[in-house]
């Protein structure tokens, strides 16, 4: 399927499923992506397939988002948040604790109501700059896709070979309370093995993991965008209401978008 890039470094807004009127913030390269995971769902492709860039400075960032904002005032047009999200994992970009702070201070002015939210794969949390930065943000949204490392290297591919799902969630769990976790659900197929995080085993484990986390909320979803493996399979809505039904009656509050 056909994937692609956020071409500047302010987007939408757009009507986001999860979160309301979304205005996006890419803090990744216009023309390449950079991530530390290499997911079979990105929307963005791989990253070998979308090598590039230079990251916006923090400066760029600023002026680009006040101009936005100017605009939307005269438009009228309120956004319920803004997302941190793009061309790959934003907090990988230098200049993230400084651009978080100067989110907070142009959102303060021009648009107060609205949240700000950070759609992160947890990969960066272990530093203690981005850890404190997400500790600012009203929506500290991070991923885990599975508690089993295999499935993690099937399904998100991470490019760091000490990574340790034991230490993510334990970091996790320092947020005490102020995350929101964010788990794909797929099934289908990556060379040539089985792609499922559906399973009873899958989703037991993956409630062991969110009972030391947790979290305010857990959200799960499934496909909804051209993924650059295309023999992935959606797992639809009602499905994973009964997952979310499953999770809830263990005490974690669970949304399906």
């Amino acid at each position: 399927m056909e994937t692609a890039l956020y071409e500047s470094i302010i987007f939408g807004p757009i009507h986001s499923r999860r979160l309301g009127i979304s205005l996006g913030i890419n803090l990744l390269p216009a023309e390449g992506k950079i991530c530390s995971f290499n997911c079979i769902y990105c929307e963005c492709g791989y990253n070998e397939e979308r090598k590039g860039g230079k990251f916006p400075s923090r400066e760029d960032v600023y002026k680009a988002l006040e101009a936005k904002l100017v605009l939307l005032k005269q438009q009228g047009i309120e956004p319920n948040v803004f997302t941190f999200a793009g061309n790959g994992e934003p907090t990988l970009n230098p200049h993230f604790p400084q651009v978080i702070d100067d989110t907070i201070i142009l959102r303060d002015k021009y648009f107060p109501n609205a949240k700000i939210s950070v759609l992160s794969n947890s990969t960066q949390i272990l530093k203690d700059s981005v850890f404190n930065a997400l500790k600012k943000v009203d929506n500290n949204i991070l991923k885990i896709d599975s508690a089993f490392i295999d499935t993690i290297k099937l399904i998100d591919d991470p490019n760091q070979p000490d990574y340790n799902i034991d230490r993510i969630v334990d970091r996790m769990a320092q947020f005490k309370g102020e995350v929101i976790v964010q788990t794909m659900i797929l099934r289908g197929e990556h060379n040539g093995k089985v792609v499922d995080n559906s399973t009873d085993e899958q989703i037991n484990a993956l409630i062991k993991l969110y009972k030391l986390i947790a979290p305010k909320q857990v959200m799960i979803y499934s496909l909804d965008r051209p993924t650059p493996e295309d023999k992935l399979i959606k797992v639809e809505k009602p499905e994973l209401q009964k997952i979310a039904d499953r999770i809830n009656a263990e005490g974690i509050f669970t949304t399906v978008s």
